[in-house]
Order: structure tokens, then sequence, then C-alpha cells
């Protein structure tokens, strides 16, 4: 955890909360802040989104520095293809 807070430049959030029955439940923005994403707020702050709605949207995202690698290495081979 400590080598990406270092790397989004930003500590982690709370990663639970107490729920309904007093028991732990997951935040959404430790969610998106495990994934990468700009903000802690980045679902959370939309309006008339819930808790849930915000972690479906997380489970359904990218992750962007996934996606970087899963580009570059795409156009590597390409690359490669083009000029064996």
């Amino acid at each position: 955890m400590q080598r990406w807070e270092h790397i989004l430049s930003r500590p982690a959030p709370e990663p639970t909360e107490p729920g309904r029955n007093g028991r732990p439940r997951l935040r959404p923005e430790f969610t998106t802040w495990v994934m990468g994403l700009p903000t802690d707020d980045y679902l959370t702050g939309v309006p008339d989104v819930s808790r849930i709605a915000a972690l479906r949207l997380a489970g359904n995202g990218v992750v962007p520095h996934h996606a970087e690698t899963a580009f570059r290495e795409l156009a590597r081979r390409a690359a490669i293809a083009q000029h064996p």
C-alpha cells in the first residue's frame, strides 16, 4: 500500500466503514483509490449515485494503469507484425 500511495501521491483512504448492522463494509473511495482513479470522489462525488452503484461502476471499470500497459503491448506487437 505504501508503494501505491507513493505512485498516486496520495494516502490510502480507510478501506471500510460501518454498515447498517455495524459490521465493516467496503468503501467506494477505497475501491477507486486501489484502481488508481484520479480522486477518491471520482465515483462517490456523482450526485444520486448510491454506494452500491458506485461499487458496481468501479467493478465494471478499467484500471487506467493496466489499460496503458495493454495498449503499449498491443502497439509493440503490431509494430513487430508489420516489420517481421
